[in-house]
């Protein structure tokens, strides 16, 4: 994940609070649902309202949060339907991509793909790390198709494959990773067959245990609206 300082003029600021509001979200230190107050937001990132409300905009495009017009944001509540719908689009867009990279993966793709995954056996006792290195895995593999158009088709969804990852964090590490082995063998075989059925098989059986995690969160009891309507009143009464 990049990250940005805050020296310099409004782009750095806002690109610095970006960067800081995607990782609390990613991570969960924001969890879905939260009303995020403009004014301690700025406060305790020490930004302007202009940067701060620029990084918020960026971060409603990818998903990560709903702005209601005139009253305020929260962290996107993430409902089992969200799941269903982001499982489907990998499935067809992730399937597609390894195929291609089974034709189109260099030297250096293949590299770094064993890279990340000796790094994924070093971490199995480190969960948020292991999640990380997941999602690396699998964006590399569609850099590696050689797609320009699906890698930019793809990359809005990173953060919100990062985020559910993170949420989905009791997901055995181990077998993710043996999962991501026999993907790689695969792609060294230039079995784009085989990769299509294994990397459709990994995808779809993540779906069902984050499904049932969606349904325990009871995000669909979540209204933006309401929310932010309802805690902004409250601020105002305890002030």
């Amino acid at each position: 994940m990049t990250t940005h300082t805050k020296a310099g003029g409004a782009g750095s600021l806002r690109d610095f609070a970006y960067d800081e509001i995607r990782r609390r979200i990613i991570e969960v230190e924001l969890p879905p649902g939260k009303r995020l107050i403009e004014r301690d937001l700025a406060a305790g990132l020490d930004v302007s309202r202009i940067p701060l409300r620029e990084a918020l905009r960026l971060l409603s495009a990818e998903g990560l949060v709903v702005i209601v017009p005139g009253r305020g944001t929260i962290v996107s509540p993430f409902t089992p339907t969200d799941v269903n719908d982001l499982f489907d689009v990998r499935t067809s867009m992730e399937t597609t991509a390894v195929e291609l990279a089974t034709q189109r993966a260099t030297a250096q793709d293949m590299t770094e793909l064993h890279h990340i995954l000796t790094l994924g056996r070093d971490f199995h006792e480190h969960p948020r790390r292991l999640t990380d290195l997941n999602v690396d895995f699998h964006s590399r593999i569609v850099k590696a198709s050689g797609n320009k158009l699906l890698e930019t088709l793809m990359r809005p969804l990173e953060s919100r494959l990062r985020w559910l990852f993170h949420l989905a964090i009791d997901i055995d590490p181990v077998v993710q990773c043996t999962a991501h082995e026999t993907i790689y063998a695969a792609l060294e075989r230039r079995d784009g067959q085989e990769a299509q059925r294994l990397m459709r098989e990994h995808i779809e059986n993540g779906r069902e245990p984050i499904l049932a995690m969606a349904e325990s969160w009871n995000a669909d009891d979540i209204d933006p609206e309401k929310a932010t309507h309802t805690r902004r009143r409250a601020g105002r009464n305890n002030r």
